[in-house]
């Protein structure tokens, strides 16, 4: 090919146009073999991670009254993973992964607690029936 032919696809000085992005924008840039056009759907992760830290704080605080916001939290966390993983590079992706996380480890922590208390009742009634008669 000589200098003096024009690439048939070349808009200006012999440039690929999609090589250039900022030449041509409506083109889409592939950056590690995944398209990112900068168009998301939005997610609830971020009112996510706000449940399940509440969550955590009143599981601290109460000894566990953090399930009512936890399992919320879980459950806005799974619906933001499924809108995150068919989406790839999506921004949220790591905020509703740590809610997710956040949420189950606080209700396994309310549910051991729970099963706590529930044992030291039944081993105060088990002292009353052997000792109280």
């Amino acid at each position: 090919m000589s200098t003096e032919e024009k690439v048939p696809w070349s808009n200006d000085n012999d440039e690929i146009p999609w090589a250039n992005p900022t030449k041509n924008s409506s083109s889409s840039v592939q950056v590690g073999g995944a398209t990112m056009s900068g168009q998301f759907t939005q997610t609830n992760a971020t009112l996510a991670v706000i449940l399940a830290v509440i969550g955590a704080i009143l599981l601290v605080g109460s000894g566990g009254g953090g399930i009512c916001c936890s399992i919320p939290a879980i459950i806005l966390a799974n619906g933001a993973l499924t809108i995150t993983n068919s989406q790839p590079g999506h921004p949220d992706a790591g905020t509703a992964k740590a809610a997710q996380i956040i949420g189950w480890i606080v209700t396994a922590i309310t549910i051991l607690v729970i099963i706590g208390f529930l044992l030291i009742i039944v081993g105060i009634g088990s002292l009353g029936l052997v000792f109280g008669s």
